[in-house]
């Protein structure tokens, strides 16, 4: 087994480049620790591009162990593309609660309905479709072509980030995503990308228990804003109080939440203009 404590990765790269010897050792490092301790997480068990999309939305700015049961309980009130397309609003933000950034789940519900009316249900296999849907970007577009099609597609996350940081910059602060992308592009296992983006990200979920977050030495790297009286958590309460009371007029909100009411009614009016609820004559349902 290669032990990363003793190797000079930085010793293998001329220029911009890593050599053969360099990628073989860093490809052994990752694929040896892989094989005893990869994560078994239910998305990873099945290569339904729909599975893999829905778990890819619910990953974005959400921990794993919050995703795992969520994830279960989704696909089995949503099993395909044209069930999540037909969904209620509050059914979807039922089983969404909890997992935050709500917009996902309007996302995704779009993400089926376009898929279904323009691509015959089938998910599109190129990033540069993939990215044209809202909600995902060209990151994310670029995982559920390696998820789900196996594609040797080239993307950065938290994980990946962490272990490039790691092995090649051991010294550096400031680290540019350019730099890390450029050995990523160089270390990809063609072949099975799938199967390597999922060893890097489990390599990187070790080094942030083992070590200070790798991450921190990137120049792209921002705490995350606190949650309690942010403008999240107050869209959080009032889309879970329209699933909890079908109808509630606008009083009831400002009773209700213990926030100032000038930001409640903000809130209310940009929920609206998002698509999440309607607004009847001063009574709040959701869309």
């Amino acid at each position: 087994m290669v032990d990363n404590e003793k190797i000079d990765f930085q010793h293998h790269i001329v220029g911009d480049a890593l050599s053969q010897e360099g990628r073989d050792l860093f490809r052994t490092l990752i694929y040896d620790y892989y094989k005893d301790n990869k994560r078994i997480l239910a998305w990873r068990d099945s290569d339904n591009p729909y599975y893999v999309v829905v778990s890819e939305i619910m990953l974005q700015q959400t921990q794993v162990e919050r995703v795992k049961h969520k994830f279960e309980q989704f696909i089995i009130l949503f099993p395909t593309l044209e069930a999540l397309a037909c969904a209620q609003t509050s059914d979807l933000l039922a089983v969404w609660q909890g997992l935050g950034y709500n917009r996902r789940a309007l996302s995704l519900q779009l993400f089926a309905k376009r898929v279904c009316e323009e691509f015959s249900g089938i998910v599109p296999q190129d990033p540069e479709i993939l990215s044209t849907f809202k909600g995902i970007g060209k990151a994310t577009a670029s995982s559920i072509c390696a998820f789900a099609f196996n594609k040797p597609t080239v993307f950065i996350e938290t994980n990946i980030r962490s272990v490039y940081i790691h092995c090649f910059f051991p010294h550096s602060t400031q680290v540019k995503d350019a730099e890390i992308i450029s050995l990523i592009a160089q270390t990809l296992d063609e072949q099975d990308s799938r199967a390597w983006y999922y060893a890097l990200m489990d390599y990187g979920v070790m080094l942030k228990k083992k070590y200070k977050n790798p991450s921190r030495k990137s120049a792209h790297y921002v705490t995350q804003s606190k949650f309690e009286g942010s403008d999240r958590q107050v869209r959080g309460l009032i889309l879970k109080l329209l699933v909890e009371i079908p109808v509630i007029a606008e009083d009831e909100f400002l009773t209700s939440i213990n926030r100032d009411q000038e930001k409640i009614l903000s809130i209310l009016l940009d929920l609206q203009k998002e698509g999440f609820i309607v607004n009847r004559q001063g009574f709040y349902s959701l869309a």
